[in-house]
C-alpha cells in the first residue's frame, strides 16, 4: 500500500467531516465492544497494543505500522492473544473514514504524536496518545483545539496520573501534612548508551522511510535517527525531557498544587553534552528552573550518572517548612524534618488503569473523568518543550499563559516547525 495523497487524504478528511456532521458515526453504547486502531507498535506503542488487546470491551481492528516487519509480527501475536486477526495498514490516514474505528492509539515517536491526534478528532475518534503532546506547543495546542471543537475523548499517556498511590499522595500534600509547600524538585539520573557516529545508510527493507519521516525534513536514512533513538534528535523528539522528564514534570506540579491547566510564568535553563561524544543532538545534562506565583520547580537530568539521587534514579521531591515528600517509580515516603519517615505507601504499574480509565470515559462520554485530559497533558508537556527552549536560546524567557508565547523572538521561532508538503499540520479555531 502506498501513502496517499495530500488531496485523498483531504478528500477523506471531508468525507470524514460530513460522516461526523450527519449524525451518522457508530455510536458506542455502554455494553459495546470499542473498535481500536494502534498506530505505531513497536516498544510502549507495542505495550498499548497489548494493554487495550486485554481488555473485554475492545476488538483491535487495525494494526498501524510503517514497518512490515514489526505490524506482521504484531498481528499474529494479537490474533494469538484475542483470536482475531487485526487489518494490517501502513498509514493511518487510509482508516480514518472506516466506521469499525471508534479509537485511535498512538504509540509513535513524537513528531508522529499531533497529525493523527488532531485528524482522528476531526475524523470523530476518539484517541489515546503517548507523551509528550506534540513534537512542540503549538501542535500541542492544536490537539486542545482539535479535542474541544469536534467533542473527542483524548488522553495522554502519562499514565502515573491513574495510580493510586500518587493520588494518595496528592491528597496528603494538600492536607497539610507538609506545612507550607513552595518548592518542587524533578530528576532523571539513570545512564544511558553512547549512540556512537554510525554512517547514513539504507532504510531496512519492508520500511517506508518517508512515511517513518513525515512531516520532518528531508533526511538520509541513520540508524541511530530510527527505532529506538529517535528521541535524541530535534527533529523527532524532545530528548529525556520529553521522555522520562514530562512524567517526573508532571507529578511533581501535581503534587506541588499547581493547578491542572496553569503554566509557568518564566523558565531558564543550562546544560549540554558534557559527557557522551556522539550522534545526539540534545543535553546529556540539563537543569531547568520554572517560576510559578509563590512556587518554584526544578528539573534535573544526568543521564550519564550512575550515582542515583535519594536512591532513586529518578523521582521528585516536595518540599514544605514541615518536612519533604519523596515520589519514586514504587511509591512515595513523607520525611519530618529531622528525616525520619512519617508515614509511606507503596504502589505504581499503572498503564492498564489509565487505559481503563480511558476506555470508561469513551463510553460514558464524561471528559473531566479523565486522569489526563490532553488540555491538562499539554500543560505538563508544555514544561518539557519550554525548558528546551531555554536551553536553545541560552535565556531566561518570560511565558505568556494566555497566548502561550514568549517574550523572546528567538525563542518563539521554536514554537512551532516547518512542515514537509503533504504532511502540514491541520489549523483548527
Amino acid at each position: 500500500m502506498t501513502a496517499i495523497s495530500r488531496r485523498g487524504f483531504l478528500q477523506q478528511t471531508a468525507t470524514a467531516g460530513l460522516v461526523l456532521a450527519s449524525g451518522s458515526l457508530r455510536a458506542v453504547a455502554a455494553n459495546d465492544k470499542l473498535g481500536v486502531a494502534v498506530i505505531g507498535v513497536r516498544g510502549q506503542g507495542g505495550a498499548l497494543l497489548n494493554g487495550f488487546a486485554g481488555q473485554p470491551d475492545v476488538n483491535i481492528t487495525h494494526i498501524c505500522d510503517i514497518d512490515e516487519e514489526v505490524r506482521g509480527r504484531r498481528g499474529k501475536e494479537i490474533e494469538g492473544k484475542t483470536g482475531k486477526a487485526p487489518k494490517l495498514v501502513k498509514d493511518y490516514r487510509t482508516i480514518l473514514d472506516d466506521k469499525s474505528v471508534d479509537v485511535l492509539v498512538i504509540g509513535t515517536p513524537d513528531h508522529w504524536h499531533a497529525l493523527p491526534t488532531v485528524h482522528g478528532c476531526i475524523a470523530g475518534k476518539d484517541v489515546y496518545v503517548e507523551k509528550p503532546d506534540g513534537h512542540n506547543i503549538v501542535e500541542g495546542k492544536t490537539m486542545v483545539a482539535a479535542a474541544r471543537k469536534h467533542d473527542r475523548i483524548v488522553q495522554l499517556g502519562t499514565q502515573a496520573r491513574s495510580a493510586p498511590d500518587l493520588h494518595e499522595a496528592v491528597k496528603y500534600v494538600q492536607a497539610g501534612n507538609l506545612g507550607k509547600v513552595i518548592y518542587g524538585r524533578a530528576w532523571e539520573t539513570d545512564r544511558q548508551g553512547d549512540l556512537g557516529k554510525p554512517a547514513d545508510s539504507e532504510p531496512p527493507t519492508g520500511v517506508d522511510y518517508d512515511l517513518w519521516l513525515g512531516p520532518a525534513p528531508l533526511r538520509k536514512f541513520n540508524v541511530r535517527r530510527f527505532h529506538g533513538n529517535w528521541r535524541w534528535f530535534f527533529d523527532y523528539g524532545c530528548g529525556d525531557l520529553g521522555n522520562d522528564g514530562v512524567h517526573r514534570l508532571d507529578f511533581c506540579r501535581w503534587a506541588l498544587g499547581i493547578g491542572g491547566l496553569e503554566h509557568p510564568t518564566a523558565i531558564s535553563a543550562s546544560g549540554g553534552k558534557f559527557f557522551f561524544d556522539d550522534a545526539q543532538e540534545w543535553p546529556d545534562t540539563q537543569l531547568v528552573t520554572y517560576d510559578y506565583p509563590g512556587k518554584i520547580m526544578t528539573y534535573e537530568m544526568r543521564i550519564w550518572s550512575k550515582p542515583r539521587l535519594f536512591e532513586c534514579t529518578e523521582g521528585a521531591a516536595i518540599y514544605g517548612d514541615n518536612g519533604w515528600l519523596l515520589i519514586s517509580n514504587t511509591g512515595w515516603k513523607h520525611f519530618d524534618p529531622k528525616g525520619v519517615v512519617v508515614k509511606e505507601m507503596g504502589g505504581r504499574s499503572p498503564l492498564l488503569v489509565h487505559i481503563r480509565n480511558f476506555l470508561e470515559a469513551v463510553k460514558s462520554r464524561k471528559r473531566e473523568t479523565l486522569n489526563q485530559e490532553i488540555a491538562q497533558g499539554h500543560a505538563s508537556s508544555v514544561l518539557c518543550h519550554a525548558g528546551n527552549i531555554a536551553w536553545r536560546t541560552g535565556k531566561k524567557i518570560k511565558f505568556d499563559p494566555k497566548t502561550e508565547t514568549f517574550d523572546d523572538a528567538e525563542a518563539n521561532k521554536l514554537l512551532g516547525r516547518e512542515y514537509r508538503k503533504g504532511f502540514e499540520l491541520p489549523s483548527v479555531t
